[in-house]
C-alpha cells in the first residue's frame, strides 16, 4: 500500500463506498449539508475551498492505494499556525475491504508521513463514539484517548453523536 495525494477522479470511487447516510455521516460528520453528494461536491470543497480551512497551503487530502487502485482516503491538516499538530480526518476505507487490515495499515502510513516527511510533532484525530471499528484501528495503530474537560458532539440524524479525541505523540510513535 501507498499514499499519493487526492486527484479529482478519486471523488467517484471513495463516494461509492458509503453504502447508506450512517456511513456517509460517520466519515463526514456535518461538514455536507446533503447526503448523497457528487463528485464535483466532494471536488469543490476540496479542490476549490481548501476544505474549508482558513489558511493556504493546510490542507492535504491523500488517497491509499494498492497494485489493484484505491483502497482508503482521509485528509491531512495543521492545526496551528507553527505546523506541530497535524489532524487527521475523513477517514474511510473501501466498503469491500473492511475489517481487512487496510484501514490500520493506512493510519500507520499517514502517521509515518506525517513524523517523517510533514514534520509534526503530534497528529490528532477525533472519532465519533459510535465507530468503534475506527476507534479501535487508530488505538491499535498506537493512537491514546485525550481527556477532554467537555467531549465535542455533532448533532447527526437529531441525536448526539459524541466525539472521542486521540494523539499519538511523534516520540512515542518513534519509539516503537
Amino acid at each position: 500500500m501507498y499514499l499519493r495525494p487526492y486527484k479529482k477522479e478519486d471523488a467517484k470511487t471513495i463516494i461509492s463506498w458509503c453504502d447508506d447516510e450512517t456511513t456517509f455521516r460517520k466519515w463526514t460528520s456535518d461538514r455536507y449539508d446533503r447526503y448523497p453528494i457528487t463528485e464535483k461536491d466532494m471536488n469543490y470543497k476540496y479542490l476549490d475551498c481548501n476544505g474549508d480551512c482558513e489558511e493556504q497551503d493546510n490542507f492535504y487530502p491523500m488517497t491509499a492505494c494498492n497494485e489493484n487502485g484505491i483502497v482508503g482516503h482521509f485528509i491531512l491538516r495543521y492545526v496551528n499556525g507553527d505546523h506541530s499538530v497535524l489532524r487527521i480526518g475523513f477517514v474511510i476505507v473501501d466498503s469491500k475491504k473492511r475489517k481487512c487490515g487496510y484501514g490500520k495499515k493506512m493510519m500507520r502510513l499517514a502517521v509515518d508521513y506525517a513524523f517523517r516527511i510533514a514534520g509534526a510533532e503530534q497528529v490528532t484525530i477525533g472519532v465519533f463514539r459510535n465507530n468503534e471499528s475506527a476507534y479501535r484501528c487508530y488505538k491499535s495503530v498506537g493512537f491514546k484517548d485525550v481527556r477532554q474537560e467537555n467531549e465535542e458532539v455533532c448533532q447527526i440524524f437529531g441525536e448526539e453523536w459524541k466525539i472521542v479525541e486521540l494523539a499519538i505523540n511523534k516520540n512515542d510513535y518513534l519509539a516503537n
